[in-house]
This record gives structure tokens, C-alpha cells and sequence, in this order.
């Protein structure tokens, strides 16, 4: 972008409450418009980087809610009306990073907005049952839930259209946008600091798994194949499911809590392996475990199929099953990769070129809608 046509940009987020894949795409969103401001529902500043923190932050009426630092999501009833009350005049274009209700935040006329989506809200669409079900409340708890959740998806189908432009950050989203909005998005994957990994040779004959331990995340599938097989399973990261899948695991299996950044570095390093039993719309820690030149076993759906290519990163299970892990594992030991390789491929959703990815497409589509108005004025002038 030129000086004399540089637009007013204003970024909007779902919240800020620390530092996850998310918050890694906006982080390059700073860099690359270092004044513009950032709209959100709740912010937690001391919780994300200081390429974040530098920016005007705007929060939500959400932010003066009882005991909102602990219990935002309480609020989500309430996620489309905050959204909807920013007021964004005066600025020429929106920049959304939206895994929830960011992409529909209103837009005034003549502004333009791109939304980068994560995911459509997957706890009111494709997951819902996996985050709400009698396990984890009463009856009548759920029953509201469900008509909640059945209001957010009208609304969030209704407002698709106050996106000029989408961005999915995987094929997989890509296509879940198609189907729930339906409207095309250019792919454009995530950032990963591949740059912060070396590649490794050392091999302690561990498996490894590196999640937030939360049913979705199916680390029990991996704790199960663990067990049966009695192959040493190192799982890093915390939740609520950590007590159920320790309750559950053999004597094979080591559970190490959430490591500071330095020691999940290793971890990777001296793994055998990576199992990634989950669902994602992209997933970061299988390509930071091969940007270690470490193979990866994942489930053969959502982003993996993506960034975990069969014989030359890693292997693919097909049923979200023990047997079916078990039976990865096996063919897994069988065949051969070359870490070199691995990191190579790994370095292809490199954070830089995420910003470069980024930065192009906004210079292409506030151009061509800067030359559009353009075209606007001079046709009412000649009327």
C-alpha cells in the first residue's frame, strides 16, 4: 500500500485471554498495521504478547460482567449482541480474526471487511454435542443450551454477508464455510515459528502427544493404544479430562502437565513420534513436531490431511478407534522418513510466509475496492 491510499484499519478478535493459534494470526495482523486499533470482547492484556498489548484495545460491555476473567464463556448468549455494538465508522477497512463471533460485527457503508476464520463456531455447529451433553450438565442446563445455540447459528448465518472477503485457515474450513454460509474463501494457513526449531535425529523410543486434554482432543484413543500395545507415551498439556484419562492409563504412559516452551522443544526433539488423535480445522503442534523432523501419526480428517503427508511426514488412522491407532502405529514402525524431509515441508506454513500471504491479499482486495469506488464516483458524476 502506498502512503497517500494507506486505509484506516480497524482489527476485531473474539477475545483476548491468551496466546493460542488464534492469537498467533492476529500477532502478524499487528505487525503488518501497527495503528490500528483492536475490538474485542473481553481483554486480558497482560495475558498475550506485547505486539498485541501495543495497540488500543477495546472491549465489550462484557468486559464489566461478574467474574468475566474466569467465566467469559458463561456469556455466550450474549457474544453477538457485544459484537454487534462496536461502533466502526471512520474506518475503511475491517480485518477479522473470528473462530466465534468476530466475522459479524456490523460494518458501516463504504467499509470493507475480510475475516480470517478459524472455524464457524464449532460449539454451536459441528461440535455441539462434544461440548454440551448430559455428562457435563443437567437436563434442563442443556435443553437452554440448545435453544442458545440454536439463535447463534441464525444469527450467524444471517450476518455471512457483512464479510466482503473470506479467509479459511485450511481446506477443511474452507469447505465448512461453503457449506454453513455459503460463500468461497481463499486458503491461506496459519502461522507456525518454524524458525524456533532445529531439526533432530534423537530418538528415546517415545511417543508423543502435546494437547489441551478436553474430550474433543481424543488423547484418551492415544492413552488407549498406549496401553494395549505398552509403548512409552509422554502426554504434555492440562484440562478437565487429565484425572479421567490418568484413572485410565497403564504404567507406560507419563503425564507432564503444561512444559514452558523450551521443554516442549525438546520434547519434540527427542520423540519418536507425534500422535495427533484429534479432529482440527488446522492444527499447529503436528507442524512444529515436524519442524523438528518429527513424523507424525494423525486421524485422517479435518487440517492434518493437510499438513501430515502419508510417507513423507507421517501416517493417517482412518476410525477415531484404538485398533485403528494401534493398526497406524504398526505401519508406522514399518516404514521410514527422512527428518530433513519432514522439516522442509514443515517450513511451508512458516510464520513469514503467513504475513506475506496476508499482506498480499489485503493490498489486492482494498485495491480493488478502492478502484471500484472509484469507478462509483465517476459514474454518478456523469449523471
Amino acid at each position: 500500500m502506498t502512503a497517500e491510499h494507506t486505509p484506516r484499519i480497524a482489527l476485531v478478535h473474539d477475545w483476548l485471554t491468551g496466546m493460542r493459534g488464534g492469537e498467533k494470526c492476529l500477532e502478524v495482523f499487528c505487525e503488518l498495521f501497527p495503528d490500528a486499533p483492536i475490538h474485542t470482547l473481553v481483554a486480558f492484556p497482560e495475558k498475550v504478547s506485547e505486539a498485541i498489548r501495543r495497540h488500543p484495545i477495546h472491549s465489550s460491555f462484557l468486559q464489566k460482567m461478574p467474574s468475566v476473567e474466569q467465566r467469559y464463556r458463561h456469556y455466550l448468549p450474549l457474544f453477538p449482541t457485544a459484537m454487534e455494538r462496536f461502533d466502526l465508522h471512520g474506518y475503511d477497512l475491517i480485518l477479522s480474526s473470528s473462530h466465534a463471533v468476530a466475522k459479524g460485527v456490523r460494518v458501516p457503508p463504504g467499509t470493507m471487511h475480510i475475516s480470517y476464520v478459524h472455524t464457524p463456531m464449532r460449539y454451536v455447529w459441528d461440535m455441539f454435542d462434544q461440548y454440551f451433553n448430559r455428562a457435563t450438565m443437567g437436563s434442563v442446563q442443556l435443553a437452554l443450551i440448545r435453544l442458545v445455540a440454536a439463535r447463534i447459528r441464525r444469527w450467524d448465518v444471517r450476518t455471512a454477508d457483512r464479510v466482503h472477503h473470506y479467509i479459511a485457515n485450511s481446506r477443511y474450513i474452507a469447505g465448512r464455510i461453503r457449506r454453513i454460509y455459503g460463500r468461497d474463501a481463499t486458503v491461506i494457513y496459519p502461522p507456525v515459528e518454524t524458525s524456533r526449531f532445529k531439526v533432530s535425529t534423537e530418538n528415546d523410543g517415545s511417543y508423543l502427544v502435546v494437547s489441551a486434554l478436553v474430550p474433543y482432543k481424543r488423547v484418551d484413543l492415544a492413552v488407549a493404544a498406549a496401553n494395549r500395545e505398552g509403548i512409552p507415551l509422554r502426554v504434555i498439556g492440562d484440562g478437565p479430562e487429565r484425572a479421567r484419562l490418568e484413572a485410565m492409563a497403564g504404567p507406560t504412559v507419563q503425564f507432564d502437565g503444561w512444559l514452558p516452551d523450551s521443554d516442549i522443544e525438546r520434547a519434540y526433539a527427542t520423540c519418536r513420534a507425534l500422535l495427533y488423535p484429534g479432529e482440527e480445522d488446522f492444527g499447529i503442534v503436528p507442524v512444529e513436531a515436524m519442524a523438528c523432523g518429527k513424523p507424525v501419526i494423525a486421524f485422517g480428517r479435518g487440517g492434518a490431511t493437510e499438513t501430515v503427508i502419508e510417507g513423507l511426514s507421517g501416517v493417517h488412522f482412518h476410525e477415531q478407534t484404538p485398533d485403528s491407532l494401534v493398526q497406524a502405529i504398526s505401519h508406522f514402525e514399518h516404514e521410514r522418513f527422512d527428518p530433513t524431509d519432514i522439516r522442509t515441508h514443515a517450513q511451508t506454513f512458516d510464520r513469514e510466509i503467513f504475513r506475506r500471504n496476508i499482506s498480499e491479499f489485503v493490498d489486492e482486495k482494498w485495491g480493488e475496492w478502492r478502484n471500484a469506488r472509484r469507478g462509483d464516483y465517476r459514474r454518478r458524476a456523469d449523471l
